[in-house]
């Protein structure tokens, strides 16, 4: 369907808007209308029902506001920036990199900026505003910066990402897990980018909603343990070699892809699966989905693979809606670095170790005349020195210089080296991290695109049942008082059983149901006047048009099986009697 018309029923229905419409908007930034939020809300406790009650994480909350210290050991200070470049006349800006592939078709991503300058004068692109020439590129850091506190000396910056709020409390986490690997944590929230130039609506937000799981594993343990339950599923491939080759993607299954090494590890392979599961559960179809692996060129400091799940759109082509990655130690090695924290995990070996290790030695009645109340400093700074190193400095110039708060001379008779053995129980490791990273805005955007149908003269969204906005819209045949009255308690009756329902008067049937179909609820109740005699109501399904009718002390549990997908409309004719 095509974006345009998506779009319009999206604003006129109350999806997505433009927000400070008022002011004349501001390019990155959305609201979400009635039916936008709950949609939203459908879609993020669906992705909690994959990921907290099914695989059995944990989620936390952290800040949106963090200190400089946190984006400078994840990297983000250094290293988060857009190409930017600048028109010189109208003082336009534009990310560098998009304003290339767009007027030549150029795939850049990834070049550095003296590059991708010398791409702008070789193809003589000039400002798409007015024409005017454009500037030598730069890099442009995404973070919003604030200042902390009433004094402001504090620099913070509004999170890009929400991972970083649960690698810093990563202490506390792994003593909530009792100290034991694997375990995974998400978190649902706000993220900000100060994105140089949105002009893709949803696509390209400065504020938007991820949702994360960081998933902390052995490194030497990157398996999971339901990976055979899905060896033989499919997955559609674009690997960095066949875009470097410029061949097409491929299709096989989640094993072949381990075992031919094209994806670096089962547990990731396991969450590329997930994730289309998921997209196929909400209401995208598995025909536009495909996972495409980062090129040499756009792989992130952090990671040693990383593959974005891509959907198809009529307007932008593929787009990115999810990121999943293998980050190695790198976050939480970086972060105990900086906060001089010890952020490794004990792995206990199943048996314990017994090794033969060289070990300096010093021989005491020479240490201790020689160099008095030192002596102990020494003795315990050569516990952490190579004997490798010491015996061949000793051999090459005589001596060992041992550089503590001052140099100490060693002689080769101040020191012995013996092999001893030592039982070893375990080590001390960074886990690895892998990283799942949807990005909601954009998946409510795909979803949309791809759920809204034309068909026999009707419009819907064919969102599934348990992802629609509303649930059920109770309607009374004509809008007679008895009839409204009996619609009004039935609406009231499933609102107080919890479902989301809604009560239409106005105009003909024909034009209420057109109504409904189009912000995709998926059932309709209709009371008429034999209702009021039999107490049965019609109960309609929104794709096929087909209705049942059914006592009305029956509707709140048919309405619940329907919507939890225990049961389909059409088995409803093992009891009633389905019309065309």
């Amino acid at each position: 369907m095509s974006h345009e018309e998506v779009m319009k029923i999206a604003r006129k229905r109350g999806f997505l808007w433009s927000s400070f419409e008022i002011y004349s908007g501001v390019a990155g930034f959305v609201d979400y209308g009635p039916l936008g939020a709950l949609l939203k809300n459908k879609i993020m406790n669906k992705w909690r029902e994959y990921y907290i009650i099914k695989e059995g994480f944990y989620e936390m909350e952290s800040p949106t506001v963090m200190p400089e210290e946190v984006f400078k050991a994840s990297g983000h200070v250094d290293h988060f920036n857009d190409p930017m470049t600048q028109c010189k006349e109208c003082k336009e800006v534009y990310r560098a990199d998009h304003i290339i592939e767009e007027i030549t078709g150029r795939d850049v991503e990834g070049l550095e900026n003296q590059k991708l300058t010398e791409i702008i004068s070789e193809e003589k692109i000039r400002c798409p505003r007015c024409g005017g020439h454009l500037t030598h590129v730069w890099s442009y850091n995404l973070m919003f910066q604030t200042l902390i506190g009433a004094k402001g000396k504090k620099i913070g910056y509004l999170r890009p990402e929400t991972a970083q709020g649960i690698f810093t409390p990563f202490k506390r986490l792994l003593r909530f897990f009792r100290n034991k690997l694997p375990f995974g944590v998400v978190q649902l929230g706000k993220a900000y980018r100060n994105e140089i130039s949105p002009r893709q609506g949803v696509i390209r937000l400065r504020e938007f909603t991820q949702a994360e799981a960081e998933i902390f594993v052995n490194p030497k343990e990157k398996t999971h343990p339901r990976f055979h339950t899905i060896k033989t599923e499919k997955l559609r491939l674009h690997p960095a070699e066949n875009q470097e080759k410029n061949k097409k993607p491929i299709t096989i299954t989640a094993g072949e892809a381990v075992e031919k090494g094209i994806i670096s590890s089962e547990l990731l392979t396991y969450h590329l699966w997930l994730a289309k599961k998921f997209l196929v559960d909400i209401g995208i179809p598995e025909e536009v989905i495909r996972f495409r692996q980062h090129l040499p060129t756009e792989m992130a400091h952090y990671a040693i693979d990383c593959w974005d799940v891509e959907i198809k759109t009529n307007r932008y082509g593929w787009i990115e809606i999810i990121g999943i990655a293998d980050r190695t130690d790198y976050d939480l090695k970086s972060h105990s670095e900086h906060s001089k924290e010890d952020l490794k995990v004990f792995i206990e070996y199943e048996k314990p170790k017994i090794i033969k290790k060289e070990t300096i030695q010093a021989k005491m009645d020479k240490i201790g005349p020689k160099f008095k109340k030192d002596a102990a400093k020494i003795i315990k700074a050569l516990e952490g020195l190579d004997p490798k190193i010491v015996k061949k400095e000793l051999k090459e110039n005589g001596q060992f210089k041992l550089e503590l708060d001052k140099t100490y001379t060693l002689l080769e008779e101040d020191l012995e080296f013996k092999e001893v053995e030592k039982t070893i129980k375990g080590e001390r490791i960074f886990p690895h991290v892998i990283e799942p990273s949807f990005g909601i805005d954009r998946i409510i955007y795909s979803l949309l695109l791809h759920s809204y149908k034309k068909e026999d003269g009707r419009t819907y969204f064919n969102f599934p049942v348990d992802i629609a906005p509303v649930e059920v819209a109770v309607l009374p045949l004509i809008n007679k008082e008895k009839l409204v009255q009996l619609a009004l308690n039935i609406k009231e009756d499933l609102r107080n059983n919890g479902f989301i329902a809604e009560f239409d008067a106005s105009g003909t049937i024909g034009r209420r149901y057109a109504r409904i179909d189009e912000i995709g609820v998926p059932f309709a109740v209709t009371v008429d006047h034999q209702s009021l005699k039999d107490h049965n109501v019609t109960l309609r399904d929104r794709n096929t048009t087909k209705q049942v009718r059914i006592p009305i002390k029956e509707l709140t549990k048919t309405l619940e099986d329907l919507l939890k997908r225990r049961k389909k409309f059409q088995d409803l004719s093992h009891s009633y009697k389905i019309q065309n």
